[in-house]
């Protein structure tokens, strides 16, 4: 095994086992992670409390109800011209009762991630969520973390303030590692396995990938989620960026992390020890229980998620990943093993990739290719002790205005 300082995630080691209720503070409250959380806090008021909730802005309504369901402390939305919206929404649901304090601006969630509570949940999307976790992480809470992009920017960053323990991971993936690896001892590992839906076009040749389109795209077998997130799925950009996480979060080298295709997405992912064994995280597709551990561990929470009908027949399947047709996990483990700066030019890049693509302005296939380009031209990227959020945010800017270009560069190629 590595001998670099222990994992980021460990499910030996507990940061803040705490015990009564715990108090939480969700950040991306409206979002699909988000509205899962509170439905899970929702059912098991013994156990947890929100005191406080972030979003973006765009579904005030919904904040709002939410607010005055968990009788938050405070909420805070990142667009300040939503807050006279959300001041109405808020009138309407407490009606006479005082209404909770608000907060607003793009600093707003990095303030209430070092509010006072026990565990901050991390669901807001996009590399925005880097600055909250670090504030989170500053402040002593354990993080619930669901926002993969934060520790995939700022891999240094988060390793250098983070305690053992302190990150308890909520993508289903990672959960499920995190699950799995109590097992066995750091040592035993051989290695993870990482599943992969496949997404719509599993089995296609990139040949095959060429006319695919956004409504195509969307179109996912087995998980509901945003426009962004599937079609990452669709590239499987989405599993190249889990690959990455899960080097940071578990400390394994990247040749011992594994990626297989199961359609079926009942196991989540895998752990093979030494001795030959392989140990499978397995439920139904649904996010409840990754958010139950992240916010209850290391205790479980009672019936958070459907379990499996093993009086029903069923068969699961698993195919090796199809590097040609999707070289986007060979291109992560490329980034990944750069470091510094180049993971926040891969995803900042696919981003404005992924939209123009949305647009209808770039070929599904040269989402991947026009990535590639743009990690190429970056080249040695800021590493080590020197990597500073600032160094991530110009990256990241320098990262999206080349992409945006290539891609125009590209879709006027194609309309040609």
């Amino acid at each position: 095994m590595s001998d670099s300082p222990s994992p980021l995630a460990d499910p030996h080691l507990i940061f803040d086992a705490s015990e009564g209720r715990r108090d939480i503070v969700v950040l991306g409250s409206t979002g699909s992670v988000g509205t899962q959380a509170i439905d899970l806090v929702l059912r098991n008021p013994d156990r947890f409390r929100v005191t406080a909730l972030s979003a973006a802005g765009g579904r005030v309504g919904l904040l709002a109800e939410q607010a005055r369901r968990l009788r938050v402390k405070t909420v805070a939305v990142a667009r300040e011209e939503a807050v006279p919206s959300l001041r109405e929404a808020l009138a309407a649901e407490y009606g006479s009762e005082p209404l909770p304090a608000i907060l607003a601006g793009p600093d707003a969630a990095t303030e209430l991630a070092a509010s006072p509570c026990h565990t901050v949940l991390n669901g807001i999307t996009g590399s925005i969520g880097l600055a909250p976790t670090l504030a989170a992480l500053e402040a002593g809470r354990t993080l619930a973390l669901a926002n993969k992009e934060s520790l995939i920017v700022g891999g240094p960053l988060v390793k250098a303030v983070a305690k053992p323990g302190q990150i308890i991971p909520v993508d289903s993936e990672h959960a499920a590692l995190f699950q799995a690896l109590a097992a066995g001892t750091r040592a035993e590992v051989r290695k993870l396995v990482v599943t992969a839906s496949g997404g719509p076009f599993r089995g296609r040749t990139r040949a095959e990938l060429a006319g695919v389109t956004p409504e195509d795209a969307l179109a996912h077998p087995t998980w509901a989620m945003g426009p962004v997130i599937t079609v990452n799925s669709a590239t499987l950009v989405n599993k190249g960026l889990e690959v990455i996480e899960a080097h940071l979060l578990y400390d394994i080298p990247f040749e011992r992390i594994e990626v297989v295709v199961h359609p079926q997405s009942y196991v989540h992912s895998m752990v093979e020890f030494t001795d030959g064994s392989t140990l499978a995280h397995v439920t139904p597709p649904d996010m409840s229980g990754p958010i139950a551990v992240g916010l209850g561990w290391p205790d479980r929470v009672p019936d958070a998620a459907p379990a499996c009908d093993w009086t029903k027949a069923s068969a699961w399947e698993f195919f090796p990943l199809d590097d040609e047709a999707f070289p986007s996990v060979g291109l992560a483990r490329h980034v990944g093993g750069l470091g510094g700066t180049a993971p926040a030019v891969f995803n900042a890049a696919n981003e404005e990739c992924v939209d123009a693509f949305l647009a209808g302005g770039l070929p599904f296939t040269a989402i991947v290719d026009t990535v590639a380009e743009v990690v190429a031209e970056h080249g040695t990227p800021r590493s080590g002790t020197t990597l500073s959020v600032a160094d991530v945010l110009e990256a990241e800017k320098w990262a999206r205005a080349r992409a945006r270009e290539l891609a125009a560069k590209a879709s006027a190629e194609v309309r040609a």
